[in-house]
């Protein structure tokens, strides 16, 4: 009887010291037994979203009618979640006493925030949303940016966008470089996209025989588009260099080579140098031309010899110690 008397002693004296007000916002007493309902408010929201996340994914998954693409998919969850953050955090503000009608309290709130240095945060968060909703980007493109980052689009987060690169080197680039700078999208809306692989060839090959070697060569790698009418892959003769004829293979690859582009670009450049073995036609290497003028040049050795050397100029000799 008596342990039961402490119990309740202490667990009484426990709650009263929990709920003893730190300060009043409002006509709400703020003290840590709040503090803890918040914090279980904000948990339970983002527990909530995650788990709308992952059921979505998975009806998505196990739909056999694909009524929306896995971008859209992806899109439309991450939209969630975020509606579900703000809801809880206003849910969590509301049971602090803070007043939500009072749009210009929270206006001055958020205003306060940006010239405090959110300015980015918030930036990056709107620019995230403008990616989600316009679909400019997608999980999966292979894109370009201005900054010289290229890779594949693995995650559109809040503030970042993860860009992984063929290295699988995982690179984070801020969600406003995607809507204030170049981006080039590779795989946009085509699965297919034309590359150029330039080659040079000796003079006095057979233009003929160099464009069906290299055509061979295409053959040769999978995942070129050799048969869909204005997709062909062709061979241009685009300059006459100065010790080489140079071409230009021109030709269209499915999604997996684009996105690959130096992997793609050696695997051609390796077949079209064993077509054109097996044709006859040389590799020219780089050639110079060098002149000399008749005469003589005395060397001076040292000690009293001297070396005369045929083939250059007179002009050329000067005058040696006596």
């Amino acid at each position: 009887m008596q342990l039961d008397e402490f119990t309740d002693n202490l667990l009484e004296t426990l709650w009263r010291w929990a709920t003893t007000p730190w300060l009043q916002i409002g006509e709400t007493d703020l003290h840590l037994a709040r503090l803890i309902g918040l914090g279980l408010i904000l948990f339970f929201a983002w527990w909530l979203s995650s788990l709308l996340e992952r059921g979505l994914h998975n009806v998505a998954a196990r739909g056999k009618g694909r009524a929306m693409s896995s971008s859209g998919i992806y899109a439309l969850t991450r939209i969630i979640r975020y509606a579900v953050w703000i809801i809880g955090t206003l849910v969590g503000l509301r049971y602090l006493g803070l007043d939500l009608t009072n749009i210009a309290l929270v206006g001055g709130a958020i205003g306060v925030g940006i010239g405090l240095g959110l300015q980015n945060i918030f930036s990056n968060f709107i620019s995230g949303l403008i990616l989600l909703l316009e679909k400019t980007l997608k999980v999966g493109d292979f894109v370009d940016l201005q900054s010289g980052v290229m890779g594949r689009v693995t995650e559109i987060g809040m503030r970042y966008t993860r860009i992984t690169t063929n290295d699988l080197v995982d690179i984070i680039v801020p969600n406003s470089e995607f809507v204030n700078g170049r981006v080039t999208n590779w795989s946009y809306d085509e699965k297919y996209r034309r590359i150029h692989v330039p080659f040079g060839v000796a003079y006095g090959s057979d233009k003929h025989r160099v464009k069906a070697a290299v055509l061979e060569a295409v053959a040769a790698v999978p995942g070129c588009i050799t048969s869909v009418p204005g997709r062909q892959p062709d061979v241009w003769l685009t300059r006459f260099g100065d010790s080489s004829l140079d071409f230009e293979l021109v030709v269209w690859v499915e999604h997996d080579l684009m996105i690959s582009p130096g992997a793609t670009h050696a695997r051609f450049m390796w077949a079209i140098d064993d077509q054109l073995r097996q044709a006859g036609v040389e590799i020219p290497f780089p050639q110079r031309d060098l002149h000399l003028r008749s005469g003589s040049l005395r060397v001076d050795l040292g000690e009293g010899q001297r070396l005369h050397v045929a083939g250059a100029s007179p002009r050329d000799e000067e005058p040696g110690p006596a």
